[in-house]
């Protein structure tokens, strides 16, 4: 099985609200990496499937489309601003 951490999905902005920092999620490595390091919770259905996605889109058992729409439910259930813009 071979990893592909470079699989591109449309950016999204994300902007937490207890900081007000902002991280932008144009790969599958992003997600992963601000899944594991910024995400608010570790805890939620929305959450846990966005990591299986993720997981799936690395190791190419899932298109990015999957993995972007996965981010965008699991940050409406932590409350995170996700800022979409397909151009």
């Amino acid at each position: 099985m071979e990893l592909d951490g470079s699989r591109r999905i449309e950016p999204i902005i994300l902007v937490f609200a207890e900081t007000g920092r902002r991280k932008i999620v144009r790969t599958a490595r992003q997600a992963a990496e601000v899944l594991m390091q910024d995400w608010p919770t570790d805890d939620g259905e929305e959450f846990f499937g966005a990591v299986k996605t993720c997981l799936d889109v690395i190791t190419g058992d899932a298109e990015p489309d999957r993995l972007r729409q996965a981010i965008i439910r699991a940050a409406a259930e932590a409350g995170i601003a996700a800022i979409t813009v397909i151009g």
